[in-house]
């Protein structure tokens, strides 16, 4: 039996394990721990930052390791997880379908949306225990003809006991994340491996021997017959890079940006995250309590409970690249555009709250759904594989996403990933 290496276990690695254990000896090689949702309580931590401690967002790995973090030149803030389950673990949950893009290419990924429904649980049960800020904000959103839908979440939130931690790790197993595939695919007998970098692949007269990767202090030669990466939109292009790969200068981040206002015992901060969604061009905008900026981001230093917040989640110009180096990501003038309009919007819904536009303030400027550096063509609609990679190497995750979503793209990568392996398996 051929063996297999996956390099990364979130959506599009746990998937492809999932679905290629069995017909591989399937390795997943993941750089992170095993993951741990937060332990503590947040309310003494919210007293902390009142002592001026907490005042850069790279800190807050010190306090939860899942949670890297990167900053561009411009300050953006870019998130990602590390550890087993990759960013589903502190993701919200959403289960969106974003593939209008795929199909304009050829992509049709019906049959794989078809079987995630029967894979993973879907539903909006969250929505019977909205809070009454939520429900007042929805009905605004549809007095204004904004269609707002209830957001469908992954896993069983018919149980949700709305914490709102669901961005450090559902501590009570409600929200559906990686994990639950990866556990599949090691069930079967894949092999799992954490703390376990890929540094690059092995390329000998254009066939993959393996990779190389760093386990702690030791770096170290792995063989494979074949090699998928899926260690998502930051990490895949700069392991493609090492091994001699150049991708596409076209990485888009779905930027993050939120208005909030005061408002006293919102306990939005209580609430799941994004329960409905508003859908406009360029962007969406959803009820969101931003923890990065609620800790560091001056402006929001009032008590938690007390804050309402409406975020903007940008489908932004793939503009930009990553390298070992450094991250080269700036908000084009069309972007910034867009993100004014969708603040403007967010004004809009608040006016209608009776709250004025002086007592508004902004978040911190943040994205986490990177993609776009190595994207998929009409070439590649029918085979998933570029011509300048080696036959027996693959890329799987959002690197593939040929435009940004402005959405979140957990499901449309999964779905990516199931079509990944059943092509991998036919070819082999």
């Amino acid at each position: 039996m051929k063996n297999a290496i996956i390099i990364g276990s979130g959506a599009a690695g746990a998937t492809v394990a999932r679905e290629l254990q069995g017909k591989f000896e399937v390795t997943v090689l993941e750089a992170g721990k095993p993951f741990r949702s937060f332990p503590y309580s947040l309310s003494p931590l919210e007293k902390l930052r009142k002592s001026g401690l907490f005042f850069d967002e790279r800190e807050i790995r010190l306090l939860f390791p899942a949670m890297q973090i990167r900053k561009t030149s411009e300050k953006m803030v870019l998130v990602n997880g590390i550890g087993t389950g990759g960013t589903t673990t502190i993701s919200t949950g959403n289960a969106l379908r974003m593939d209008r893009d795929l199909r304009k290419i050829g992509i049709d990924l019906d049959d794989e949306f078809s079987e995630i429904k029967k894979e993973i649980p879907v539903s909006t049960a969250h929505q019977k225990h909205w809070k009454k800020i939520t429900r007042q904000l929805f009905e605004i959103c549809e007095e204004m003809d904004l269609n707002p839908q209830p957001t469908p979440k992954m896993g069983n939130y018919e149980n949700c006991n709305h914490c709102g931690r669901c961005i450090f790790g559902c501590p009570f197993g409600v929200k559906w994340d990686s994990r639950q595939f990866l556990q599949d695919a090691v069930t079967r007998g894949a092999s799992l491996i954490t703390c376990c970098k890929v540094e690059k692949i092995v390329i000998e007269n254009g066939i993959a021997r393996g990779v190389v990767a760093r386990n702690r202090f030791n770096s170290k030669f792995l063989p494979a017959d074949v090699i998928i990466l899926a260690a998502g939109g930051f990490s895949t292009p700069i392991i493609l890079q090492n091994s001699g790969i150049e991708c596409k200068a076209g990485l888009f981040v779905d930027p993050v940006l939120c208005v909030a206002t005061e408002w006293h015992d919102a306990l939005q901060n209580k609430e799941v995250e994004m329960p409905f969604v508003v859908q406009q061009e360029h962007f969406m905008i959803s009820p969101y309590f931003d923890y990065l900026s609620f800790f560091f981001n001056k402006n929001w230093r009032i008590p938690a409970r007390n804050i309402l917040s409406l975020m903007i989640k940008l489908a932004d110009i793939n503009q930009g690249s990553i390298s070992t180096k450094k991250v080269d990501k700036t908000l084009t003038d069309e972007d910034k555009n867009h993100l004014q309009r969708g603040v403007d919007l967010c004004t809009e819904i608040f006016k209608k709250m009776g709250i004025k536009e002086p007592d508004l303030f902004l978040g911190t400027l943040n994205a986490g759904h990177p993609g776009g550096m190595f994207p998929l063509t009409e070439k590649e609609a029918e085979t998933f594989h570029h011509s300048v990679l080696p036959e027996n190497v693959y890329v799987a995750d959002a690197t593939l996403i040929p435009k940004s979503l402005g959405n979140p793209p957990i499901l449309t990568i999964i779905a990516l990933a199931k079509r990944m392996s059943k092509l991998i398996r036919k070819k082999n």
